[in-house]
């Protein structure tokens, strides 16, 4: 196919990787990395310009808000479904935990990036919290 007409990508690797910037926007896909394992999720980030859209393609997928507040208010489990659109919005706290299949599409601006966002670290209950639902939701981390 002539590359004025169609682009096609994909990504099988782990982690964050950015697919199309266009204009204003950014499509990329987040694949499970051991960062995010639940016993190892010490942090929360908030983006302060933008939304993020997260859709879940293949595996399971549980999105972690913190409210919106200053601090982390408490965390907020929400268990993705593949297809759903999930638009966090600007300057809410937020982390994810998947499987390790798993293949979500993000959408966010193009600018996006550390400078403009903001990260802030969870207490020790909020941290129980998340091993609590990882237990509920990924029955197969029942060694965590």
């Amino acid at each position: 196919m002539n590359d004025s007409l169609l682009e096609i990508k994909s990504y099988d690797g782990n982690g964050y990787q950015p697919l199309v910037d266009y204009g204003t926007w950014r499509v990329a896909i987040l694949r499970y990395l051991d960062e995010i394992q639940p016993d190892r999720i010490t942090s929360m980030e908030r983006h302060v310009e933008t939304d993020e859209v997260f859709v879940l393609l293949h595996g399971s997928g549980t999105l972690l808000l913190g409210g919106n507040g200053a601090q982390v208010e408490g965390v907020f489990p929400q268990t993705m479904e593949r297809g759903k659109l999930y638009n966090v919005k600007r300057n809410a706290w937020h982390t994810i935990l998947l499987s390790r299949d798993a293949s979500v599409l993000l959408v966010e601006n193009r600018d996006t990036r550390r400078e403009n966002s903001e990260y802030i670290e969870i207490s020790e209950d909020h941290r129980k919290l998340i091993m609590e639902v990882a237990r509920r939701e990924f029955p197969g981390l029942s060694d965590l």
